[in-house]
């Protein structure tokens, strides 16, 4: 169930990236972040409404509040090193490097006490490589120093924002990710006072908005859930996986070709999965 969860929770997120990337070439990046970042905070407040989530006997506000709050900063702080770093235009840079956000709650959970087996740790180690292959990494132009620097704040980022988010998740899933989201969506209404534009979307690009919005609140949740299922350090590998499936739907809906390297690195992540998965 962890594995599915986990799995799915990157379908999500690699296919709220892929639309997201698409409304990024013609709106303003940081304006299609922050609509779909509202979106999602609306989201996470209908599903605790109806599911009374904060009923729990187990839940308190400090044992999901605060891990929510600093997932939100360093979740937001690694979102403006992405878009910052891809707006150079080195997204082979920037998109590889990020994507191995994963190794950092990798070895906190080890750290913590989760034991791999050698057969999955094989797994893991081919899924990572296979994620970082897929999106696509500039292997012939070197690595400029400010791209670089960029992606490995994404990297860090990304990377402790998903260690709080396993552990609020402890204690609440939902509550945890709508912290998270609503930490967030302050310093993005901070961000829309002081350049006073909130994008200027067109009304045929709402739906794709809230699907935006809500993908990516849902992934968020589900990767919350399947820490809980299972060993962390597999569940945020196994979400981490998400570029595989913007690549995927780039190559089906775009028709962008994909380089040898990126087939490969199809091919390693499914073979980790597969592996983590059996055994």
């Amino acid at each position: 169930m962890a594995t599915l969860l986990a799995l799915l929770s990157g379908l999500l997120w690699g296919s709220a990236d892929f639309e997201g990337g698409r409304l990024s070439k013609k709106y303003p990046a940081i304006a299609v972040l922050g609509i779909t970042q509202i979106i999602g905070l609306l989201t996470g407040i209908i599903i605790v409404v109806i599911s009374k989530g904060w009923l729990a006997p187990s839940v308190t506000s400090a044992s999901y509040l605060i891990p929510g709050m600093c997932a939100g900063i360093s979740g937001f702080l690694g979102l403006i090193c992405l878009y910052t770093g891809l707006s150079t235009g080195r997204m082979g840079v920037v998109s590889p490097i990020s994507a191995l956000s994963a190794i950092i709650p990798l070895g906190f959970a080890i750290y913590k006490g989760d034991r791999l087996s050698t057969i999955t740790a094989i797994g893991i180690a081919l899924a990572l490589i296979g994620a970082f292959c897929a999106s696509g990494p500039e292997l012939n132009n070197g690595l400029p120093i400010k791209p670089l620097i960029l992606a490995l704040g994404a990297m860090l980022g990304f990377g402790v924002a998903l260690i709080f988010m396993a552990i609020g998740s402890k204690t609440s899933a939902l509550l945890t990710m709508t912290t998270m989201r609503a930490t967030s969506v302050i310093f993005i209404l901070m961000l829309a006072i002081k350049s006073q534009s909130v994008g200027n979307f067109s009304k045929a690009e709402v739906p794709n908005l809230f699907f935006i919005g809500s993908a990516d609140f849902l992934a968020n949740l589900l990767l919350g859930i399947a820490c809980n299922k299972g060993l962390v350090s597999v569940a945020m590998v196994l979400g981490s996986l998400y570029p595989i499936f913007t690549v995927m739907m780039a190559y089906k809906f775009l028709h962008e070709r994909l380089h040898k390297v990126q087939y490969v690195g199809v091919a390693l992540a499914v073979a980790g999965v597969a592996i983590i998965s059996a055994f």
